[in-house]
């Protein structure tokens, strides 16, 4: 097929591009590069270095299988900041490319959306019929561009699919994590072992978990990039699917930390900070729907797999 990755030369969507070309796709990366590295693309692929909203007009009109859309702003406290960049970098970007797949008839939409759509779980683990209550402006634009992509796939028989998903880690290869501003758990424990960070903060040690801690569900970047190529191989037109990618449990903080000490052999200071405001103690998804529909099961789901894969990545960013 012929694919458009959008925001293709950011962490998970160039895993997700290089697993493609990997299959023998001929892909086309989308990305203004604001965010994402053009060293990135992976090697197969080519770059439109460009803003969705100049240029989808023209890149639709030569034809595609379908688009895989992960451009997006996507920093929760910056949502907060300054809503409009929210809403009209997510939300209204997201509906020119939808139009515009309308125009040109593509046929195909998957989606990275995100758990944050969820807001303060009720029950954990979180299926897909948890209620939609998100605390801040980035998970309210995610779940508004899912109610356009229910319209569209209705109207048009778009055939759509929005995967949301949790805590993203690990790396493939030469495609990891490298964020300007970096708000990730596990990339921010590596800083402190590479030297770049003096210590980790642990908000708050008295949570209502095993060890105090608050607990995440960690989902390996490879097992997110196949979740989306079987939810364009399974998507059906004129439906919206939703699924929601994690391992199903969860490692709380101080196991992160222990695992990242374990791989670096760092010692890793550790220094308990103050509970944050909006932080639920538990988050883990419910990916049964997933597995049954999609034939999807994560691989690589030992913590401490997952943070060397993080490690040699940034290693190898340092020594580059």
């Amino acid at each position: 097929m012929k694919l458009l990755v959008t925001g293709g030369a950011g962490y998970v969507g160039s895993v997700c591009a290089a697993r493609l070309v990997e299959a023998g796709h001929e892909v086309v990366v989308l990305d203004n590069l604001s965010t994402g590295h053009a060293d990135a693309v992976p090697e197969g692929a080519r770059l439109v270095s460009a803003a969705i909203d100049d240029v989808i007009e023209d890149v639709l009109a030569e034809g595609y299988d379908g688009v895989l859309h992960f451009a997006a702003k996507s920093l929760v406290g910056e949502s907060q900041q300054d809503p409009a960049k929210y809403w009209q970098g997510n939300v209204v970007t997201s509906l020119r490319l939808l139009e515009a797949m309308r125009r040109h008839r593509t046929p195909r939409l998957v989606f990275s959306s995100t758990a944050a759509t969820y807001g303060e779980p009720e029950v954990v683990p979180i299926p897909e019929t948890a209620p939609t209550r998100p605390t801040n402006t980035y998970g309210a634009t995610k779940l508004a561009i899912d109610h356009a992509i229910t319209g569209y796939a209705g109207a048009h028989g778009i055939a759509a699919v929005s995967l949301r998903y949790f805590n993203v880690a690990g790396a493939y290869g030469r495609f990891g994590e490298r964020h300007t501003t970096e708000t990730h758990l596990i990339p921010l424990v590596l800083q402190v072992a590479l030297g770049t960070r003096a210590d980790v903060k642990i908000f708050g040690d008295d949570w209502p978990t095993d060890d105090g801690t608050c607990v995440r569900d960690y989902i390996h970047v490879v097992d997110l990039a196949d979740a989306h190529a079987l939810a364009l191989a399974n998507a059906v037109a004129g439906e919206h699917r939703i699924y929601n990618l994690g391992n199903g449990f969860g490692f709380s903080v101080r196991q992160v930390v222990d695992a990242c000490r374990a791989v670096t052999g760092h010692p890793i200071p550790a220094e308990v900070a103050p509970r944050r405001d909006g932080d639920p103690a538990t988050l883990v998804a419910s990916s049964d729907k997933a597995r049954a529909e999609l034939g999807w099961t994560p691989k690589r789901v030992d913590l401490d797999g997952i943070v060397r894969d993080a490690w040699e990545f940034t290693q190898s960013r340092r020594e580059a």
